[in-house]
């Protein structure tokens, strides 16, 4: 077997999907993609279920590396989140092929349809049980709110991209999340530290302000 798990299962993957396209779902055997792979049979079922997990390797690969991610220290927790979307859509933009032909054979095939919404549910816990465990004093409905949009502005970026609009980049995709993020940490309660409240006369000019802020804050 290839060193490389993630890229084995990956090669797997695009020889399955070719003869998906080429074939139909269901006329496509075991075999046949085993053959095609140039591996036995045995060791198809080593790594996969059967047909449906082969459509879905590189999101089992992506999700690994998510929870990976999110298992690490953040200072910004809203941010890791949105970097974590983002590593998901440059992994399917490198696996484009895979990506788009994913994306044809998934919407001819409802059981196959199915399993993609329990999929994308799967990234959406993993922010949402993220985010609880590290802002716990912000409410549940935001935190699930927030990771409800963070996942649907990835996934309609990533349909753009697999149609091949050019102009569905991962630095667009960061530019709507961050945005996403400043709405959403500015709605939430501050989690620690204290609330700094400074009332002044109209009209005192803004350099005052800023030392008089900067003053209290030092102290």
């Amino acid at each position: 077997m290839n060193a490389d798990p993630a890229r084995f299962r990956l090669t797997v993957a695009g020889e399955a999907l070719r003869l998906f396209a080429e074939n139909g779902y269901e006329a496509t055997t075991v075999d046949e993609i085993a053959a095609a792979a140039g591996i036995s049979r045995r060791t198809f079922f080593r790594q996969f279920h059967g047909k449906e997990d082969v459509v879905f390797a590189d999101h089992e690969i992506l999700l690994a590396k998510v929870a990976e991610y999110l298992s690490e220290s953040h200072a910004d927790p809203w941010e890791a989140v949105c970097e974590a979307a983002v590593m998901v859509f440059e992994g399917f933009a490198h696996w484009r092929e895979v990506s788009r032909r994913r994306y044809a054979i998934v919407h001819e095939v409802p059981v196959l349809r199915e399993r993609e919404i329990v999929t994308i549910f799967r990234y959406e816990r993993l922010f949402t049980d993220y985010l609880r465990a590290e802002l716990p004093n912000v409410d549940n409905v935001t935190l699930v709110q927030f990771a409800a949009a963070v996942t649907a502005t990835h996934n309609l970026l990533l349909r753009r991209l697999v149609r091949g609009d050019s102009a569905a980049t991962s630095h667009e995709l960061r530019t709507e999340l961050m945005q996403l993020r400043s709405r959403f940490s500015a709605a939430a309660p501050a989690t620690d530290g204290d609330v700094v409240v400074a009332v002044f006369r109209r009209g005192v000019a803004p350099e005052r302000i800023i030392d008089s802020l900067r003053s209290t804050l030092d102290e």
